[in-house]
């Protein structure tokens, strides 16, 4: 090899060692014309959801509860599947969408064959569908309102809220594909894991209601920091507490990114 080939190989090398932006656009232009394709069955799933769990709960034991914490039920329970919906959308599409593609579709090495590194590939995945979950995480406010919660202006946080907690468990859902050996381990993850956490994360109850080891090992849950600002910014209470649901909810995606990505290019290039 010549002194210029090796010294373009290098070059190269190197730019592929830094972060940039231009490749994550690329895949996010390529979600994006996926998207556009099998969006009305998505958005079906984020409308209907809600509005099952608000008849189910709100309505059902609404009618037995009344009111709790000052709130109606239907209130509390509208603001709490929030979190449900931005925990199914990003750790489910973590989970099952990066396993397939790159255990029998092959996309990421396709893309890694472009310009494309691993740590570009893991964020811009991860954030694609934080925004999917930032934006449909507010289809349970709209239902919410459709059946009595009054707007305030406070919902307008609620995407960043879930953008933040999309990410993060987008992010977990990528770091369980590449350690799983088959996608049917995804059950033990989806059983043992993702269940309780958006059944003891405040989202039907108050975690106060729960015996007092169990609310204790509750405050770790990333999900019930989520529901916390969600409630927080819905109905005017967000105080200096919430900066600590934030910190909670950012060192959990760049500790979930670095394992992410650690795990990525194991399975990917190493």
């Amino acid at each position: 090899m010549s002194t210029t080939q090796t010294s373009m190989t290098r070059s190269a090398r190197g730019r592929l060692g830094l972060f940039e932006w231009a490749p994550v656009r690329a895949v996010w232009r390529r979600e994006f014309a996926l998207y556009r394709r099998y969006w009305p069955s998505t958005s079906f799933a984020a409308m209907v959801e809600p509005t099952i769990y608000l008849l189910a709960f709100g309505y059902g034991f609404g009618s037995i509860i009344g009111t709790l914490y000052g709130y109606a039920y239907r209130d509390f329970v509208a603001t709490g599947v929030v979190s449900t919906a931005v925990l199914f959308i990003g750790a489910f599409g973590g989970m099952f969408n990066t396993f397939i593609r790159r255990t029998f579709q092959h996309t990421y090495d396709a893309m890694l064959a472009a310009p494309v590194d691993v740590h570009e590939l893991v964020t811009a995945e991860a954030s694609w569908l934080a925004a999917k979950a930032g934006v449909y995480g507010c289809a349970p406010l709209l239902v919410g309102m459709a059946f009595g919660l009054d707007p305030s202006w406070g919902m307008l946080l609620v995407p960043l809220i879930g953008f933040l907690t999309g990410l993060a468990f987008a992010l977990f859902g990528m770091w369980v594909s590449a350690i799983v050996p088959s996608i049917n381990t995804f059950d033990y993850i989806i059983t043992g894991a993702l269940t309780p956490m958006f059944l003891v994360a405040g989202t039907f109850f108050p975690i106060g209601q729960l015996p007092g080891w169990a609310a204790t090992v509750a405050q770790f849950n990333p999900l019930y920091h989520c529901v916390e600002l969600v409630r927080g910014a819905v109905f005017g209470r967000l105080g200096l507490d919430s900066l600590l649901h934030v910190g909670v909810l950012a060192v959990f995606a760049a500790v979930m990114w670095c394992l992410a990505l650690w795990k990525m290019r194991a399975r990917l290039i190493d």
